[in-house]
């Protein structure tokens, strides 16, 4: 069964180790029911940042170890108690770990107290997109020349997002575009309604966006071109695991340590889990698994042989 207990605004370690430890049903070795146990029918809790791709993917992971017969319970926290509560042990897995630069800090905590699993994706990018119909705009210099029939107007998303602050103090200085054009913040929701809007009619729009979303599988956007690397460069996403999970899991963190996605599955993937069956992510994940039976093949090996979705 699904169980996600909603866990925002721990800050505290001693917090989060404590809260994680009684959502888990218990902490050390009878979260996992040991080292010398045989996998599958053991229990592995995994942490979950509302962040769109953390949600797709990790509601995958979640019916493929159900399916492989594990007990799984997901956990929804706030990015600090995540990465505590792997370091305390009292999580097991977390999969949205954004290397070097966006979870830096915590690496730079509490590195030395869990397990690298392994990046399965490298094109985590932070952008200024437009629909592909834009044929003359290609880079970020390029809106320059187009600031009137985009009405002088940048649609961001949430004033205190990391996006924003790149944009508004980095990019947009560094290109000139502060002098011609406002950075209009709301929230992502209210930037995806304008974008889906603008392409509607056809319209002429430009978005702060990133790199993986949704939006991607659902329109045909281009990112522009960022010459002078103002935007950031690529990052990797990484899945991390308690001390001892690669011992006490070999078979999980095999696959785990195999498991790469591009652009257009973790973008279909998001779809279904985000948008179609918004309410129901897993069985989203369930109807991405068995359209792409290939994944699988790729991800577990002959482990995935006898699997149905």
């Amino acid at each position: 069964m699904y169980s996600r207990k909603r866990m925002t605004g721990l800050a505290a370690a001693g917090m989060s180790g404590v809260l994680l430890l009684s959502a888990c049903g218990g902490g050390g070795e009878d979260l996992t029911g040991g080292s010398d146990a045989e996998e599958g029918g053991q229990d592995i809790s995994i942490a979950l940042i509302a962040w769109e791709e953390a949600i797709a993917t990790t509601a995958m992971w979640e019916v493929i170890l159900q399916e492989k017969g594990y007990n799984v319970d997901v956990t929804d926290v706030d990015v600090a108690p995540a990465f505590q509560g792997v370091a305390n042990g009292d999580v097991d897995l977390y999969l949205d770990t954004w290397l070097p630069a966006t979870h830096e800090q915590y690496w730079n905590d509490y590195g030395d107290q869990i397990e690298d699993l392994g990046s399965w994706y490298d094109n985590a990018i932070l952008t200024l997109t437009v629909p592909t119909y834009m044929e003359d705009v290609n880079s970020i210099p390029d809106l320059l020349d187009h600031a009137d029939e985009l009405d002088n107007r940048i649609v961001g998303i949430d004033p205190g997002a990391g996006l924003t602050d790149t944009t508004q103090n980095s990019a947009m200085p560094g290109y000139g575009l502060d002098d011609e054009f406002e950075l209009v913040t709301s929230s992502g929701a209210a930037m995806l309604a304008e974008l889906d809007s603008a392409i509607t009619d056809e319209e002429p729009i430009v978005v702060t966006l990133w790199r993986p979303h949704p939006a991607y599988a659902q329109h045909d956007l281009k990112d522009l071109e960022d010459p002078e690397g103002l935007m950031g460069e690529a990052e990797s996403i990484h899945s991390i695991g308690r001390e001892g999970f690669g011992e006490d899991f070999p078979e999980v963190a095999g696959w785990i340590e195999g498991w790469t996605m591009d652009d257009d599955e973790l973008a279909t993937l998001e779809v279904l889990t985000l948008d179609e069956y918004e309410d129901e992510p897993q069985e989203g994940a369930r109807v991405w698994l068995s359209e792409n039976p290939e994944f699988l093949e790729r991800t577990l090996g002959e482990d995935a042989e006898g699997l149905e979705f």
